[in-house]
């Protein structure tokens, strides 16, 4: 049970670094103006990263971020970092990823399959001390820095993915403290959603989340606006 939970970090095998152009110049973005139900939003997310040991107050950084607001599924909301200005001054790391076509091709035509899920993984990234403070960000209420990796970072997937190739090399999670989500999870089933489609024993399949994304466009006039919607509901 230990590798289900919220709290936790893999900050023994790996550091979320940002380096940044040495004449890159900092930039400090002015706080946004926010609804006063969204200022509730953003003060209820602070509170939790709070809580969690995510994110701490910070003063005088280089570079500030704004926060954004935006509505995830069933009428909740999702509250991100503006990290546009910090990435332009980043170079990319170029770390391979893997090729989702091949991955869904890889379960298809397996009669037992697990689909794991880790709980807010970015998170469970720690960031470089040197570099806490690169991440900071500005709200309604006061100043923060991130304490772990968050998301929109331009290097955190490569980030993410190189813990990824390290901890499942040997199939083990618990060697590498990687907490998972109980309630997207699924062990020894016969099918299930995974990277946007339904894969089972019988083959790949379209997911039902994307049939229910398209019913909800209006009927698509040409072939080319009919690609266009179906390319964004797969993003």
């Amino acid at each position: 049970m230990d590798t289900f939970g919220y709290e936790g970090n893999s900050s023994l095998y790996c550091l979320s670094q940002v380096n940044v152009f040495p004449a890159a110049r900092p930039v400090r973005q002015k706080i946004r103006r926010f609804h006063p139900d969204r200022q509730k939003v953003i003060r209820n997310e602070i509170d939790k990263l709070l809580e969690a040991g995510f994110i701490r107050e910070v003063s005088y950084p280089g570079l500030v971020g704004n926060v954004v607001v935006v509505p995830k599924k069933e009428g909740k909301w999702r509250v991100c970092v503006d990290y546009t200005n910090l990435n332009n001054a980043c170079p990319k790391d170029s770390f391979p990823l893997p090729r989702i076509d091949q991955i869904v091709d890889s379960t298809s035509g397996q009669g037992m399959l697990s689909f794991l899920d880790a709980f807010s993984g970015y998170h469970q990234i720690p960031m470089s001390p040197d570099d806490e403070e690169k991440t900071a960000f500005i709200t309604p209420h006061d100043l923060y820095c991130y304490k772990v990796m968050p998301f929109g970072l331009k290097n955190a997937g490569a980030t993410y993915q190189r813990l990824m190739t390290k901890i499942f090399k040997p199939l083990i999670a618990t060697r590498y403290d990687m907490k998972l989500n109980p309630s997207k999870c699924a062990f020894g089933v016969s099918a299930g959603k995974f990277l946007g489609f339904m894969v089972s024993q019988r083959g790949i399949g379209v997911s039902p989340d994307q049939v229910k994304q398209s019913l909800k466009h209006p009927l698509q006039e040409t072939r080319k606006s009919y690609s266009a919607s179906q390319a964004n509901s797969l993003r």
